[in-house]
């Protein structure tokens, strides 16, 4: 695996950098918007989660410029390290006095001022391991069973921990991406289709367990039948996304975020954009996510000619991880999913996953520069050959 080359400049993609602050923009137009209401009648600040936003912001933007200038060979050295940093934050929520529950869901850490969600750190220690493993494993996970067994095992134990939150959403996407990992790496088709099946059995078994998960997979279905009770949330989100028409009504002029619309401002911030800016406002935003998602896979294919395993998977999986998320998050607003509690990165409220994706994002500009390195540094060597 090639380190970094040095260099005076630090090479970055113009188009994706773009990408990313226009969502940035919006995510804190839309934090703004979508939450005013609620926190000056709760709280008696108009903008309180917006400067949490903010600070988060801050922070998440600090932690992509160092996963910036960190060689990804660090990443690399460091996977047992990030394995057990990842179990270790998922069984954390268990302990008592540390794990903080709302509505039902025992997902965050209360740390004084602040609360932090473990399952999306683990998930992202958990995305650079399983690059690792790939890496290091490649002959025994293109050529036997067990080479595929012993990741997906782990990333069991992991979902095994995110249900017990319960974090069904956050379970779907680390197995997703999980999966997609695996067989970009390699894996043989036979291992990874019997994987899929049986991934897919067992959630959709996990889905109709328990009451609550099985009213919000019938109620995805026809949400207009109970409309106040288990299909409100998706009845509201609905009227928001057809009350925006073409142009929406007006940024700050959304009805449903008056207490109609629950989670107005983290889950279901993407109906409230919809309705404000309309279908022109939400085609821009997905175009913008489409293309910080094709940028990262992408990466892929150009790392593998350059001979750096590690740094392809590891934008795939970052591609992957965005993608999936964004789909569902959009799916279940727009009622084509069942109801997950997933942010919509970067537009969200959630300052734990905004800080995560940033670092994510950090990295990312990190892959690019490398390989871009890498290619300038062919480049002059098959130049001075010719020239000889």
């Amino acid at each position: 695996m090639n380190k970094s080359l040095s260099i005076k400049t630090f090479n970055f993609d113009p188009t994706f950098f773009s990408a990313v602050i226009g969502l940035l923009m919006i995510g804190s137009i839309m934090v703004s918007s979508a939450s005013i209401t609620m926190a000056e009648n709760s709280i008696g600040n108009p903008h309180y989660f917006l400067f949490r936003h903010i600070g988060a912001l801050g922070i998440g933007l600090m932690g992509a410029i160092i996963a910036s200038i960190t060689p990804t060979e660090f990443w690399y050295r460091t996977n047992g390290i990030l394995l057990i940093s990842a179990m270790m934050l998922l069984v954390s929520v268990e302990i008592p006095g540390l794990g903080h529950t709302v509505n039902n869901s025992t997902r965050w850490l209360d740390l004084g001022p602040v609360t932090l969600q473990p399952s999306e750190l683990a998930r992202f220690c958990l995305l650079l391991y399983l690059c690792g493993y790939i890496v290091r494993h490649q002959s025994e996970l293109n050529t036997k069973m067990i080479g595929f067994i012993k990741p997906m095992a782990i990333i069991s134990v992991a979902c095994a921990l995110l249900l017990k939150e319960p974090d069904f959403g956050a379970t779907v996407v680390l197995t997703a991406t999980s999966l997609g990992l695996l067989f970009v790496g390699g894996a043989r088709l036979r291992d990874f289709f019997v994987s899929f099946l049986f991934a897919v059995a067992i959630l959709g078994v996990l889905a109709m367990q328990t009451r609550e998960r099985l009213e919000r997979l019938t109620t995805f279905l026809d949400p207009w039948a109970d409309p106040f009770e288990s299909g409100f949330q998706l009845t509201q989100s609905l009227i928001a996304i057809g009350r925006g028409d073409l142009f929406g009504v007006g940024l700050g002029e959304s009805v449903q975020k008056l207490f109609y619309l629950p989670e107005a401002h983290t889950d279901f911030v993407f109906a409230v954009m919809a309705e404000e800016l309309g279908f022109v406002g939400v085609t821009l935003t997905i175009i913008l996510f489409g293309i910080v998602v094709f940028k990262a896979i992408s990466i892929g294919p150009r790392a593998g000619g350059m001979n750096m395993p590690f740094q392809g998977l590891v934008s795939t999986g970052i591609g992957l991880t965005l993608g999936f998320q964004v789909f569902i998050n959009i799916g279940v607003n727009a009622g084509m999913l069942p109801t997950k509690g997933l942010t919509l990165p970067l537009i969200s409220y959630g300052r734990t996953s905004l800080v995560v994706t940033l670092i994510m994002l950090g990295i990312l500009a990190r892959v690019y520069h490398e390989i871009k390195n890498a290619e300038q540094e062919m480049s002059i060597r098959k130049a001075r050959k010719q020239s000889q």
